[in-house]
């Protein structure tokens, strides 16, 4: 039997200004129960230093508020925010990139790509003190292969995507499909997709027992001729299992620890890794395609992204923000082209920044996960962008 590896990443998201909204709606315990939970980390990891092997992504909407002075302030009695950012950076914890403001990148502008992944990249390298992102976790697990050649454009080598949609180019095993890295390539560009298991992951959220973990992964893994790799990826601060404040019946102390003290003592059966390590020791070789499609959700399966686009109201909101999206780029490639010839070029600039930001912001998966309920809040940042857009074009048309 092959050599089983386990990459286990929590992916840690809040919506733009939901902990100072919880905060303000009354909802006290629920908002330190998340700060509780971002702030338990690397607590959890002490004594496990030489073989805990996390992974992590942070969101930028979270980012921004962990940044947030007002957020810092309001939650001083609760958590440091700046002393567990800086425990985080001088962990071992493997973290993955994501985009700025949480979108679902398969259904935004693909012009705006380059912006989520990049704004990211530079706010996630002040807070979490790291230069480099080996790794990306595409918001909702939402992915598509034209996102390759942008991502190795800002120097990703992997990319997790759920294994259900993976798509090979031969007949593969039903464990193959699911815990083998493979190459997947767009216009000459290529990246190692890492699969998600996702059963494992849904367990892996909910509650699970370490033993019955333990005896699903050799199940699972017992006729593979290969490295195994078998990667879990679940949210890192959602329900009473990650929120408990009674640590030894929730994930840190009823499985996490459990499963690294079976490892100390050799009885767990797999090895703890880093993808990062993985791929560098086994890179893979073989080649597959992706299928369109995102994480699933309680109601749907993910690949037709009904979550996000099911009812009249979501698909009004993305064909306006297509619309919003393009309206910008115009007016950018027009700024570009003529700001010389206008009176005051760094007013027009900052417009046409300033309603970028909101255009990105409406692109936040949140307000569209909910049916129609949070559409409006898209809605209200486009009708914000497009009114800055106008007064710039308005201000480009006018000459010296």
């Amino acid at each position: 039997m092959a050599e089983v590896y386990h990459a286990l990443g929590l992916n840690m998201h809040q919506p733009m200004g939901n902990l100072l909204s919880l905060h303000n709606s009354n909802e006290h315990w629920e908002a330190k129960q998340i700060l509780w939970c971002y702030d338990r980390v690397t607590r959890m990891l002490e004594g496990f230093e030489d073989i805990a092997k996390l992974h992590m992504n942070f969101s930028g909407t979270l980012l921004k508020q962990l940044e947030d002075p007002a957020v810092r302030d309001t939650f001083s009695d609760v958590v440091d925010i700046e002393d567990f950012l800086n425990r985080y950076r001088h962990s071992n914890i493997e973290f993955v990139g994501t985009g700025l403001y949480h979108p679902v990148y398969p259904l935004t502008p693909p012009a705006d790509w380059d912006a989520q992944t990049s704004w990211w990249i530079g706010l996630a390298q002040h807070l979490l003190g790291r230069d480099v992102f080996q790794g990306f976790w595409p918001p909702e697990m939402g992915f598509c292969m034209e996102m390759i050649p942008m991502l190795k454009r800002h120097g990703y080598k992997y990319v997790l995507v759920d294994a259900w949609y993976i798509k090979p180019k031969r007949e593969m095993r039903w464990e193959e499909l699911r815990y083998r890295p493979y190459i997947a390539r767009h216009e000459g560009e290529e990246i190692i997709v890492i699969p998600r298991d996702r059963e494992l992951s849904d367990a892996q959220e909910s509650g699970l027992d370490p033993g019955w973990f333990q005896h699903e992964l050799y199940e699972r893994t017992k006729g593979c001729d290969f490295p195994a790799l078998v990667t879990t990826w679940t949210d890192g601060e959602n329900g009473g299992w990650f929120r408990t404040t009674n640590i030894e019946s929730g994930f840190w102390g009823h499985f996490y620890h459990q499963i690294l003290n079976r490892y100390r003592e050799g009885t767990l059966g797999f090895i703890p890794v880093h993808i990062s390590a993985f791929i560098e020791r086994f890179p893979p070789d073989e080649e597959v395609e992706v299928h369109r499609g995102a994480w699933n959700t309680g109601d749907h399966w993910g690949g037709d992204f009904t979550q996000w686009t099911g009812s009249l109201l979501q698909k009004k909101g993305w064909d306006e923000l297509h619309n919003a999206s393009n309206y910008y780029h115009k007016a950018k490639k027009s700024f570009d082209k003529n700001h010389s010839t206008v009176h005051d070029p760094e007013e027009v600039r900052q417009l046409i920044v300033d309603a970028y930001d909101h255009i990105l912001t409406a692109e936040t998966s949140c307000n569209f996960f909910w049916g129609s309920q949070w559409v409006h809040r898209s809605f209200k940042e486009l009708e914000q962008a497009c009114h800055l857009l106008d007064q710039a074009m308005s201000l480009l048309n006018k000459k010296f």
